[in-house]
Formats: C-alpha cells, sequence, structure tokens
C-alpha cells in the first residue's frame, strides 16, 4: 500500500481528494497539510505527496528534496493553477515526477497516480518536449552533462530508451528480461548519475543531450 500526503492550502479540494483516494485500496492518505512548514514535518515513509505549487508560505516544489531526502524513492506529483508552461518546467527541473493542472477530475489525479507508482511518465510526447525546450533555458554545463550521460552503463541505457518509449516498470521488465526490482534499482543508479529526481525529468535531460530520442 502506498501512503499519501495531500499538500493543499484549500480544504475543499484536498478533503475530496483524500476520500477518492481512500476508497482505493492501494492507497492510504496519511497526512494532510495546508502548508510547506507543516507538510515539511510530515514526510517520513510518505510514497506520494500531491503538492500544489501556490502554497500560502512558499513553493511546493520546495519539498520535492525534502521527500526524497525522507525516502529516497518517494514522489511528488505537483498541482498548478497556472496555464504557464515555464512553472510545469520548473517543477520537472526540480524533480516533480509528474505536474497536472488543477483543472483537472479528481479521479484523473487518482488515476494519474497510479501511473506514477506504476513507473509510467504521465505527460505525452508533445508535453516532455515542450518542457524539453523550455527547460532547456538553465542548461547544465556541456562537460558536467558529458560526464554524466559517459557514465551510464549498456543497460541503463535500454533503461532510458525504455523509458522514452513510455514503458512502465513491468514492461520495461517484460523487454529486458529482468525483474521489476531491477528495473527500479537502474532508474536509482540513473537518477544518481544524472542528477536528477524523478523519470520525467530523467527523460527531459537525456532527449536534451542527445542520449535518447522520442519518437
Amino acid at each position: 500500500m502506498s501512503r499519501v500526503l495531500l499538500v493543499d492550502d484549500h480544504a475543499t479540494f484536498r478533503e475530496p481528494l483524500a476520500f477518492m483516494f481512500d476508497r482505493e485500496p492501494e492507497f492510504e492518505v496519511v497526512a494532510q497539510a495546508g502548508s510547506v512548514g507543516e507538510a515539511s514535518q510530515m514526510l517520513e515513509g510518505v510514497d506520494l505527496a500531491i503538492v500544489d505549487l501556490d502554497l500560502p508560505d512558499g513553493d511546493g516544489t520546495q519539498l520535492i528534496g525534502q521527500l526524497r531526502a525522507a525516502n529516497p524513492h518517494g514522489m511528488v506529483l505537483v498541482l498548478t493553477a497556472s496555464i504557464e508552461r515555464e512553472a510545469y518546467a520548473r517543477a520537472v527541473e526540480a524533480g516533480a515526477a509528474g505536474v497536472l493542472h488543477k483543472s483537472v477530475r479528481i479521479k484523473d489525479v487518482v488515476g494519474a497516480s497510479k501511473r506514477l507508482l506504476a513507473g509510467e511518465v504521465i505527460l505525452s510526447t508533445d508535453e516532455v518536449i515542450e518542457l524539453l525546450r523550455l527547460a532547456g533555458r538553465q542548461k547544465e554545463q556541456d562537460y558536467q552533462a558529458r560526464r554524466a550521460t559517459e557514465s551510464l552503463t549498456p543497460r541503463e541505457l535500454e533503461v532510458l530508451r525504455a523509458l522514452a518509449d513510455g514503458l512502465s516498470d513491468k514492461e520495461i521488465s517484460e523487454r529486458l528480461h529482468v525483474g521489476v526490482g531491477t528495473v527500479r534499482n537502474h532508474i536509482v543508479s540513473i537518477f544518481g548519475k544524472l542528477g536528477v529526481h524523478s523519470r520525467l525529468h530523467a527523460l527531459v535531460f537525456a532527449v536534451r543531450h542527445g542520449i535518447v530520442e522520442i519518437r
């Protein structure tokens, strides 16, 4: 069962979302918070945090690094009311596993959470390419990027290519004839080598630096 933290300063949104998650047997809402400060005290053991970007005491992306320190496998799904694509790009650069506009239906937030935990990237190919263009305004130094990409093993490159093809962890394991746990270990290694914090961020990095292509 995946432990979920909900972070939004509007109880009228947060509480119905908690109700929908609690109806799903694979989720348990373990905490709710209305600010960055409150949430930062609730991250221990959390597998997935659903985080609003615009919180009273700061930007929700501040929680991404804190969550990964508390749980290296933890993910953040960012919700934002902004229509600016730059806001999406900033969230991805910070390490968000996915980004959704707050106008989506609550059941779609739950569905996206299931897909993230299954190892899928929830944005479309076109959206990933657009984020690549926007995030590219803050490029890493070429030398550092080259060193990072050269450190990837052939199997890690295969995993990245499978992510670019939109495969989930289970589908990658079937393609490579390895266990799902092995796939996830490769992904953790990729994160460390590339200095990224989510599959989406890894994919944007890999496309930007020519490691993989999105067809």
